[in-house]
């Protein structure tokens, strides 16, 4: 783990053009991966050892560094981590989805009532792609990231010079997010077997044309209304199709798309070819509610399409979502504080580099620590007298670096920070009770 976390940082070195801020970054990283219930300027400054957070908010709003250069660092470094460990052969899968942190008012960059998936609904919030790099066997990462940002706050040059948007930024769907992600990424030399997204990549005609024009595979959600030309030039709707040619249960097979914290996850799977030869149509049906959902399919000529290729790459899109579960409750990826465009960038990039590290880590120790038992093979077998473990995930890999790299910080450091923390929350109460005042003598007047 240390050495993982050495690597990456010498790795990183050359993003900085003094000493200072890089060694703050490297203090920063270190603070994300630690047990802190809360990760803002204030807890990271305190944990970190400095008596004030100047030098971290310094960090991500105005220190002079390469941000992006630093994401394909730490992006190159994932992945020679994961393929490394990788068996060779196994499935390497591209996703694409954006996670959401909710905030406050109107003065952080991107912010704006909209569906935000971390609130349940519509709510007060910015949103952000990712391209999550998955290796079957070995591991996932988050690799890139690119906030969405409204276009009437582009539009606005008040709004655009006081979130610090970029001069030459316009305004780009999500699905054109996703296509700059994955220009970086084949720039960096990135492969993939499979691109995959859920249903707002999967309407995004620029998307898959981008993808089709670089020969890249891909299994990507659509609704239930998207239309397909099937053989003979009939144009149907996903669901039409499925009541006109997969009535038979014959033409179901019942597959698993990927283990799930409980076991398996088995669903009836089907395809359908279309009027290309590289198209298809490959649909999932719940066993129990019968519920279906479908992915539209891409695959260039001279590679290998299969159903239960199809199948595997579609069930490979779920670790996103414990990329993002992890990276908020164990690394703080929704925990930043800062308003500004690249500051907030900043805080993802050195988020993901944390968690680049601990996933490294934990695929290089997965074979090794994996001693799970044999599974059933029918309903009435006994359970083992010894379970075994399952491999070493990120969560315990950073657990164990914490218990083994405790320090204690001083009485009179914590005392220093609890003044400080006092001190400034009297000076917000005045304020506000200023305000107050000021409202309350207009009302009277």
């Amino acid at each position: 783990m240390q050495r993982n976390l050495d690597d990456l940082m010498t790795a990183l070195a050359p993003m900085f053009t003094r000493i200072e801020p890089r060694l703050q970054a490297a203090k920063y990283i270190r603070a994300v991966m630690s047990e802190l219930p809360r990760r803002n300027g204030w807890t990271i400054a305190e944990w970190i050892g400095d008596r004030r957070p100047d030098a971290t908010q310094r960090l991500l709003n105005r220190a002079r560094w390469d941000t992006a250069g630093a994401m394909s660092t730490i992006r190159r470094f994932a992945l020679a981590r994961l393929d490394a460990a990788a068996r060779p052969g196994s499935l390497t899968i591209g996703v694409l989805d954006e996670s959401g942190q909710e905030k406050k008012g109107t003065a952080t960059a991107g912010v704006k009532r909209q569906h935000m998936g971390c609130a349940g609904g519509i709510d007060n919030g910015i949103n952000t792609v990712y391209l999550a790099y998955v290796r079957a066997g070995a591991g996932h990462v988050l690799i890139a990231a690119r906030q969405w940002i409204p276009a009437e706050q582009i539009s606005d040059p008040v709004t655009a010079i006081t979130t610090a948007l970029p001069l030459d930024l316009g305004f780009a769907t999500k699905g054109e997010l996703a296509i700059g992600l994955l220009g970086e990424a084949y720039a960096d030399g990135v492969r993939l077997d499979f691109v995959t997204g859920d249903e707002v990549y999967g309407a995004c005609t620029k998307l898959r044309a981008f993808l089709e024009n670089h020969g890249q595979a891909y299994v990507l959600r659509i609704r239930a209304t998207f239309a397909l030309t099937l053989g003979g030039g009939s144009c149907l709707t996903c669901t039409q199709a499925v009541a006109r040619y997969l009535r038979q249960k014959r033409k179901w097979v019942i597959r698993s798309a990927g283990d799930g914290s409980k076991g398996e996850r088995t669903y009836a799977w089907a395809w359908i070819a279309t009027v290309s030869p590289a198209h298809f149509l490959l649909v999932r049906k719940h066993r129990t509610t019968g519920e279906l959902a479908f992915c539209y399919c891409f695959v260039p000529e001279g590679q290998p399409v299969t159903l239960p290729r199809l199948i595997a790459a579609a069930g490979l899109r779920w670790p996103v979502e414990e990329s993002f579960q992890a990276g908020k409750s164990l690394f703080g990826l929704d925990e930043s504080q800062v308003r500004l465009y690249e500051a907030l960038l900043r805080h993802l990039v050195l988020v993901m580099a944390a968690l680049a590290v601990c996933a490294a880590s934990a695929a290089a120790a997965r074979h090794r620590t994996d001693t799970q038992a044999m599974k059933p093979r029918h309903p009435d077998e006994q359970p083992p007298e010894d379970p075994g473990l399952i491999p070493l995930t990120v969560a315990e890999i950073k657990h164990l670096f914490n218990a083994a790299t405790t320090r204690t910080p001083s009485l009179q450091h914590v005392a220093h920070w609890s003044a400080w923390r006092r001190h400034h929350q009297a000076r917000a109460r005045w304020f506000h009770h200023r305000a107050r005042l000021t409202t309350a003598y207009i009302q009277v007047s």
